[in-house]
């Protein structure tokens, strides 16, 4: 993988991305109920459970998408669309930069990029923290076909309609986006993936 030269000169001060994640996290963030979910305690959720809790949803996920991948038609640009905060990422257990991967979800992205899969990632994270987002991903062993962040217009926009609108621009481009993974009800609301996954976010205790 091609390291950019700017990604060497980061430094510990790069931590701040997480705060600015949390910062950018959709404020009308669903409240929905997980069924990945098994406790609707108040105390938050531990490592343990989210990491097994994401598993379950993977293990669903994956046949599916070998199969998808084993049927794709001749010339057919098959994607799937990612959402980051504690979807593609740890952002609410990793307290370091950069932050740790979410294995169940990497190791099913690293399958599919594997089997000419494209990867794209939709976040609500703000434009100014684009490269550090697109070197974090990289360096966890993502392979990034595409990175939308929100512009400054985009910050005032609904989150749901924002991240739908660049699932359109994805198809646009003539992909066929076979699944959506996300974490929140914002992530996979407004239809244009094949399937979608919700992964836990405990009623909203996870951004």
């Amino acid at each position: 993988m091609t390291r950019r030269p700017w990604a060497r000169r980061l430094s510990v001060t790069a931590v701040s991305v997480a705060a600015l994640a949390a910062m950018a996290a959709p404020a009308d963030a669903a409240a929905a109920s997980d069924s990945a979910a098994t406790s609707s305690s108040a105390a938050k959720v531990d490592y343990a459970t989210w990491q097994k809790d994401c598993q379950t949803v993977m293990d669903q996920a994956l046949p599916y998408l070998k199969a998808r991948i084993a049927a794709a038609k001749p010339g057919e640009k098959q994607a799937i669309v990612f959402d980051i905060d504690n979807t593609t990422l740890e952002t609410d257990f990793g307290f370091t930069y950069p932050q740790p991967a979410n294995k169940p979800v990497l190791n099913v992205a690293k399958y599919a990029q594997e089997h000419g899969v494209s990867l794209f990632f939709v976040t609500a994270r703000p434009g100014i923290i684009y490269w550090p987002t697109e070197y974090n991903l990289e360096h966890d062993g993502y392979d990034v076909s595409g990175l939308y962040v929100r512009g400054l217009f985009d910050l005032f926009k609904d989150v749901a309609a924002y991240k739908t609108a660049q699932r359109v621009d994805i198809e646009n481009k003539g992909y066929d986006i076979i699944a959506n993974i996300g974490n929140s009800a914002t992530d996979l609301s407004g239809g244009h993936a094949d399937k979608t996954y919700k992964l836990p976010d405990y009623n909203g205790q996870l951004s």
